[in-house]
């Protein structure tokens, strides 16, 4: 099948379409194995756009499944949120979820079936005994004392570790391959463990639990995986994964496949590190919108299609790289630019009061919803005589290129009209608390018949026809483009959120709900957080105007 219409190729696409072609498969199919134990964050993201958007192109097959085989670190609660985050990707799995659990008693045969072969025996060495018989890169491992023991006193053993008979770390199931193997992978890897621990499915049925690379081959296998796609870290763990399906599994046998992981600049990817974020309250929990968490980006304002276009961006490569998390902002920008309504928002308001305005009147304006969309339609802004603008956009005594109002100053107001300063408020400290202005009626719509023109367009509202909201303006996590050298402490940016509690926006946001997105105008695009009520509405910044990719590849 030729996909190269829809989608650039990759090395990944060159080996599908061999097998395609020389018949080695019929029909292709994928999977997404996360283990359950944290959220899906960015990283995953990439995997999840890889394999089911393999499975759609070449019209195959893609499975989502659970390795769930370390019940220790695993929660129902993360499976939940791992199904949520695949399906708002746009992604669905129809029938095919699986779970690693759902083998365990075939898993046990297969391991049984290795000892039987004499390929795997109980090893009674702690485990700190067996990193040290296993020896170095530069130097071989040692066979351990147990390694000898007859099929029969294994097989006893095995049974009894799986009856309970043992504690916790008294013994292993290894693999019999080859202590002086170059790969420290292939020196008798453990494929079982005791674990007396409650499992979120299986409940105490078991108490012991095969080891990932051994669950990992197996499960693809069961499943008629053809093409097992992982990250560059398993890569010398392909062997092995090879290793156990040549001794217990028939032919054919998926293929695994490795590619580069996902590096995002200023961004920490480690589930574990992203844990102790949460568990010290660094962060407010994995769906805080600084966290690279999909729940994360998706409660920040990210969209599916924003993170999909990211994914494909990127590519498939075979060596590890930073991406710039600019890129994936610019995805975003890109995406609500298209699709995100407008409207006008004050986060630190000024009040301006036009005194020749007539006191009582208001008036609707027409401004459009989305320049980018005609069908978007248009909606009504309500003006008065008293109106707020943004703080920063007046100076009592403004710089040379300050081209925003000012005293004796005309600007345009945004869908409105000119106005100029006439005098300045302040309070009994000095901070300035009102403008004073006029305007000029004959410039509605924001052009003066005589032609005469002003070089600043401000964003407003009206003061008593808007409503109060909350802003968070989020920004990176961490100040360091690589947050994982050195101490996370010291990487952290101390102004990744303000909380600005004052902000005034448009009526026509009245009825909002939570993870409604909007362009406020001059300011950036807006998501409307969870938290909102309609009593109270609070809005995440996704991401500002400002486009730095763009600059950069403009340049």
């Amino acid at each position: 099948m030729d996909t190269s219409s829809n989608t650039p190729s990759n090395f990944i696409r060159a080996i599908i379409d061999e097998d395609l072609a020389t018949g080695k498969h019929r029909e292709i199919v994928t999977r997404f194995p996360p283990e359950p134990n944290g959220y899906l964050h960015i990283g995953h993201a990439k995997s999840i756009c890889l394999n089911f958007g393999l499975a759609k192109d070449y019209e195959g097959t893609c499975h989502l499944r659970f390795d769930d085989t370390n019940p220790e670190k695993e929660e129902i609660e993360y499976i939940n949120s791992i199904i949520e985050d695949v399906h708002w990707l746009g992604f669905d799995w129809g029938e095919h979820l699986y779970y690693a659990s759902d083998y365990f008693e075939q898993l046990y045969g297969f391991a049984v079936e290795l000892i039987k072969q004499g390929k795997a025996y109980v090893c009674d060495l702690s485990a700190e005994e067996i990193r040290e018989y296993r020896g170095t890169l530069t130097k071989p491992g040692k066979n351990s004392p147990y390694r000898d023991r007859s099929v029969e006193e294994n097989l006893d053993l095995f049974a009894r570790m799986r009856a309970g008979e043992f504690e916790e770390g008294s013994r292993v199931l290894r693999a019999k391959i080859d202590m002086t193997s170059p790969n420290v992978v292939m020196r008798d890897p453990a494929l079982y463990r005791i674990r007396k621990v409650e499992h979120h499915r299986t409940g105490d049925e078991w108490c012991i639990y095969p080891m990932y690379d051994f669950t990992h081959c197996l499960s693809d296998a069961i499943e008629g995986i053809t093409h097992s796609i992982c990250t560059l870290e398993f890569e010398n763990n392909r062997p092995l994964y090879e290793w156990i399906l040549d001794q217990v599994y028939p032919e054919p046998h998926p293929q695994q496949i490795e590619f580069a992981r996902l590096n995002l600049s200023y961004t920490m990817m480690s589930k574990r590190k992203l844990l102790d974020l949460v568990n010290r309250g660094i962060v407010q929990g994995w769906d805080d919108p600084r966290m690279p968490t999909i729940s994360g980006l998706r409660r920040r304002g990210y969209t599916p299609a924003s993170i999909r276009d990211f994914a494909e961006r990127i590519g498939v490569a075979k060596a590890n790289s930073i991406v710039d998390v600019a890129l994936l902002e610019h995805c975003v920008r890109e995406d609500l630019n298209k699709t995100a309504p407008r409207t006008m928002a004050v986060l630190r308001p000024l009040k301006v009061v036009i005194e020749n305005y007539p006191e009582g009147q208001v008036e609707e304006l027409e401004a459009a919803n989305n320049p980018q969309d005609p069908d978007a339609g248009t909606r009504k802004i309500p003006f008065a005589r008293e109106i707020y603008i943004e703080q920063e956009d007046f100076m009592e005594d403004p710089p040379k290129k300050f081209f925003r109002l000012a005293p004796g100053r005309e600007v345009r107001l945004r869908f409105a009209y000119f106005i100029t300063c006439t005098d300045v408020i302040k309070d009994e400290d000095g901070n300035i608390i009102e403008i004073r202005a006029t305007y000029d009626p004959e410039t509605k719509g924001g052009s003066a018949p005589d032609g005469r023109k002003v070089k600043a367009t401000l964003h407003w509202v009206a003061a008593e026809q808007s409503l109060p909201a909350e802003v968070r303006l989020y920004d990176h996590l961490f100040t360091k483009e690589d947050p994982n050298e050195g101490d996370v402490e010291e990487n952290l940016n101390p102004n990744s959120l303000e909380t600005l509690t004052e902000a005034r926006v448009e009526l026509n946001l009245a009825t909002v709900e939570p993870g409604d997105r909007f362009q406020f105008e001059r300011q950036g695009y807006f998501c409307v957080d969870q938290d909102s009520t309609k009593d109270k509405l609070v809005f995440n910044r996704t991401v500002a105007l400002r486009d730095t990719w763009a600059k950069v590849q403009n340049q």
